[in-house]
């Protein structure tokens, strides 16, 4: 998924017509609108498809005016233009993030399949990383596809850990693929029943045994011990925390809704933190020093 050998800004390398790329660029903010619909209603268990966009406070039908991204958050302050509740900020910023994430893969060169590839790839780990700040919930319908794309990317030859340095080396990037996905879950598996037998309680969710699966496909054996050292670094530091604080506050005021801005005034050692969001920031750092040409794969 990233670019094995060529430096991050090489835009000009990208062998996609300017008119493609543009809309790609364009479609990106819908994209980031389409994920904060995934990342509101999956853990409520609600539909994403049939249910027309409504405001949360007033259950109003938004207008087409109403779900421009990036532009209708701003037109209207970030407040619902029937009842003047406000919009949690947090949509904005995926809507932002999602683009930035399409100008990092086309940056990254490539042709058309792998730009797709690495957009949907940091796209996924958005919603993923998000979802579990907001609501230390990590959907199987994001999980399970986040495995299938980077399966099919080890279909179509591309490498899952450096196992396979070209592509349309099928078998040594399924090979890849595979031990990395059955060491990132077995390893958090293990992590997870040893812990609950030592203390008693759950200490690392069901949700991040399932994101591992492809996470260490993603990053195969080798690389499996960089992803978990990094994500541990951004975990244990507690910096997701205080970075995300602004985009935790709005959304979740119900008592019996579970989520990080809940938690903020708790001490550290009483907080759920969200592991699943320290995985995908480091999941895209992985991506980010592969397309660097730091890393192979």
């Amino acid at each position: 998924m990233g670019s094995a050998g060529g430096a991050l800004p090489v835009l000009m390398s990208v062998s996609i017509p300017v008119p493609v790329v543009l809309f790609l660029v364009l479609l990106a903010p819908a994209v980031g609108s389409f994920l904060a619909v995934l990342v509101d209603r999956l853990p409520r268990g609600e539909d994403v498809l049939r249910r027309r966009s409504h405001c949360r406070s007033c259950g109003r039908t938004l207008r087409a005016l109403d779900l421009l991204p990036i532009l209708s958050f701003l037109g209207s302050a970030g407040r619902c233009r029937h009842c003047q509740a406000k919009i949690p900020p947090w949509t904005l910023y995926l809507e932002i993030a999602a683009t930035g994430a399409m100008v990092l893969a086309l940056a990254a060169g490539g042709g058309l399949e792998q730009v797709l590839f690495s957009a949907l790839f940091l796209w996924l780990l958005l919603a993923l990383g998000v979802c579990d700040l907001l609501w230390f919930r990590l959907p199987d319908v994001l999980t399970a596809v986040l495995f299938a794309l980077v399966m099919c990317a080890a279909l179509g030859g591309r490498p899952g850990g450096g196992l396979g340095a070209e592509i349309g080396d099928l078998t040594s990037a399924l090979l890849g693929a595979g031990a990395g996905a059955v060491a990132g879950t077995g390893s958090f598996l293990l992590l997870r029943l040893g812990y609950r037998a030592l203390r008693g309680r759950e200490g690392l969710g069901l949700g991040d045994v399932k994101l591992m699966a492809g996470l260490g496909a993603y990053a195969g054996v080798f690389d499996l011990p960089l992803l978990v050292l990094l994500a541990a670094l951004i975990g244990l530091t507690g910096g997701l925390l205080p970075l995300m604080r602004p985009l935790l506050r709005p959304l979740l005021r119900s008592p019996d809704k579970r989520g990080g801005y809940q938690q903020m005034g708790r001490p550290l050692g009483q907080q759920a933190l969200p592991f699943g969001a320290a995985l995908c920031a480091a999941a895209a750092l992985l991506w980010l020093l592969r397309a660097l040409g730091l890393l192979p794969g």
